[in-house]
This record gives C-alpha cells, sequence and structure tokens, in this order.
C-alpha cells in the first residue's frame, strides 16, 4: 500500500491525531485502518478501546449499566486518544454528538473529519449487518437518529463526502485530498 505524506503545514495541525466520525456503517473502522497505515500513524479504534475496559461488547454495556455510563468512559477514553500524537481515530456513532467530546477534540488540536454517505447507502449497510450495534432497531427508527446527529457531524473541522461505492482505499484518498484542500486546516 502506498503512503502518503502531507505537506508539512497539515501535518502540524493534525499531529494531535485525525478523528474519523460519522454515523455507524460509514467505514469509520475500514478508512481509519488504511488512513493510518498511509499516513504512518497509529490507529485507534475508540469502540475497541471501550470494549476493552468494559470487557464486554458494547450492546451489553448499553443494556447493562446504561448509555450514560458508557458515554461517560467514551469521553474519558476519547480524552486519553487525544493525549497522543500521530494516530487516527475511529470514533463511535454518538461520540461527536457530544459537546464535551467536540471540545475535548477541539481543545487537543485534532482535526475532527466527518464521513458523510447519503442516508440510502448506511441505510443498505446496515440492514445488511446491524449486529452489535446499540442504536440500531430498525431501518426507520435508524434513519431518525442519523437525521437528529447531523447538525453534529456537521460541526466537524473537515467534511468529505462519500457516494458509498469507494474502496476503503478510495475513501482514504478522499479525507487525504480534503485534508490537503481543507482552507481551514492550513
Amino acid at each position: 500500500m502506498k503512503k502518503v505524506h502531507l505537506s508539512p503545514v497539515v501535518t502540524l495541525k493534525w499531529m494531535r491525531g485525525i478523528f474519523l466520525i460519522g454515523f455507524m456503517g460509514a467505514g469509520k473502522t475500514s478508512v481509519g485502518r488504511v488512513l493510518a497505515e498511509r499516513l504512518g500513524c497509529r490507529f485507534i479504534d475508540l469502540d475497541q478501546c471501550l470494549h476493552q475496559r468494559f470487557g464486554a461488547p458494547i450492546p451489553d454495556v448499553f443494556e447493562r449499566q446504561g448509555e450514560e455510563v458508557f458515554r461517560e468512559a467514551e469521553r474519558d477514553e476519547l480524552a486519553r486518544c487525544c493525549e497522543q500524537h500521530n494516530v487516527v481515530v475511529a470514533t463511535g456513532g454518538g461520540a461527536f454528538c457530544s459537546q464535551a467530546n467536540r471540545e475535548i477534540i477541539r481543545a487537543s488540536g485534532g482535526l475532527s473529519v466527518f464521513l458523510d454517505l447519503p442516508w440510502e447507502v448506511l441505510e443498505e449497510r446496515l440492514v445488511r449487518d446491524h449486529a452489535g450495534r446499540p442504536k440500531y432497531d430498525d431501518s426507520g427508527q435508524a434513519q431518525l437518529l442519523y437525521e437528529s446527529r447531523l447538525t453534529d457531524y456537521r460541526q466537524a473541522t473537515v467534511c468529505v463526502e462519500l457516494t458509498g461505492s469507494e474502496s476503503a482505499e478510495n475513501a482514504a484518498d478522499c479525507v487525504v485530498a480534503a485534508l490537503e484542500e481543507a482552507p481551514c486546516v492550513t
């Protein structure tokens, strides 16, 4: 896989981290792994950190301990990620919907990148594979949740519009291109 080098100005701006945000099924983990490898940084899956912290799958945490306990732990783990340098972090679908979490990322100097896919693509992906997603009951409920989160997602430093037909590699290329071109990054 080819390595990509961002311009020195962009590199200085994100050295604290790139935080991929978006709805469940957006490909944050898949794209994040590829992006981290291309940029020569460490990849962190925030949901995996939480799974390890609780010693249980996230849906079990939601069911047994409640969303509030989960979100508090999510904020703690996100803050730990923000203390690291040169990381790409795949956040959970609801992480960026918290003002406190958005502020943690911003204050750390990290860049938030919204992987923006059309609802129809997300719906198709979720219908195919919704196992382990604690906020997914059915397609109609998920669409309402998606629509309620869009305002938060659009507060990201960079928004990357994807069609859903991109491979993880192509989507990572789109993220790199968006970081290079974003006036707010330089």
